[in-house]
């Protein structure tokens, strides 16, 4: 560690790359704007590197500060662990951030619920939630993100993972539409109307296709969108079809106008796992939130 570096100053480092302006890092360090200004300039002088560049009206990190941010947060995280488990963890005053990465159909129906419960017993606790990626398991090890949600693949050996629930894929239509109106459609009905679907890769294929190319049948997907809520918003009002989690058609169906269908061809169940490394296993306040997470998860 530079001479000229204390625990403090990891501290400034991590505010700033969170923030991204100095009057923000102050604030949430509770510490004045020059006295924060001034570790900035420790930190550059420390580390020998601008770390900070200004950037309109607020600050962009260097690429060296985006090689360490994730570690140094880490870092603290770890020394936050071994403070709290000296002592009761006590939500009314923990001053943490906590980053999920989430799918967004999950994100579209957990988010909320997490957010609620988090924030009545800690409210200085700030969840950050960020889309999937290519990251992999990486984000989980650096620090940069606590928590992963989704699918997911089979955890690493120095990854831990807990079944937060099953949920399955169903069709939308509007509740107006040709579709909506039908008693009971049949596959080929269904697949006689243009589909919307949700990619974040951009994919048009999933498994529906495959399962309808086993019984001789094809759709058309009209449309291909980054997000499961997109595809939901546009079915609304049109005769597209789109396949959804069956949470986030149960959850804003009625709100939107729509009816769930059951697919015409049945589609493997999906479970949606939490994931987190294991040097967090044992932290305070991450099994504080990954007990909110499961909570929060549970039917009703």
């Amino acid at each position: 560690m530079p001479p000229d570096l204390d625990l403090n100053l990891l501290k400034v480092l991590d505010a700033l790359a969170t923030e991204g302006s100095v009057t923000g890092a102050a604030r949430r360090l509770h510490l004045s704007v020059p006295a924060t200004s001034r570790a900035l300039a420790r930190l550059r002088r420390a580390f020998a590197d601008p770390v900070f560049v200004r950037a309109g009206r607020g600050l962009a990190p260097t690429p060296f500060t985006l090689r360490v941010a994730p570690q140094v947060r880490s870092l603290l995280d770890a020394v936050d662990g071994v403070l709290t488990s000296e002592r009761e963890l006590d939500p009314a005053t923990l001053d943490r951030r906590f980053t999920i990465r989430i799918n967004d159909g999950v994100a579209s129906t957990l988010a909320l619920h997490l957010v609620r419960r988090v924030s009545a017993e800690a409210p200085r606790v700030t969840l950050r939630f960020v889309g999937e990626g290519a990251e992999e398991v990486e984000a989980l090890r650096d620090g940069t993100v606590d928590i992963d949600v989704g699918v997911g693949d089979a955890a690493a050996t120095d990854l831990r993972e807990a079944q937060l629930y099953v949920d399955s894929l169903t069709l939308v239509v509007d509740a107006g539409s040709e579709l909506g109106r039908s008693a009971d459609p049949s596959p080929a009905q269904v697949c006689a109307h243009p589909h919307v679907v949700a990619s974040r890769r951009g994919i048009s294929r999933g498994p529906l296709d495959d399962a309808l190319a086993a019984h001789g049948l094809a759709r058309h997907v009209a449309a291909v969108v980054g997000s499961f809520a997109v595809a939901a918003l546009m079915v609304a009002g049109s005769d597209l079809v789109g396949l959804v989690p069956r949470r986030l058609a149960e959850q804003y169906g009625a709100m939107l106008g729509l009816r769930a269908l059951a697919p015409p061809i049945d589609l493997p169940p999906v479970p949606i796992r939490a994931q987190w490394h294991g040097r967090l296993d044992a932290d305070p306040a991450q099994r504080w939130l990954r007990a909110h997470l499961r909570a929060a998860a549970s039917p009703g």
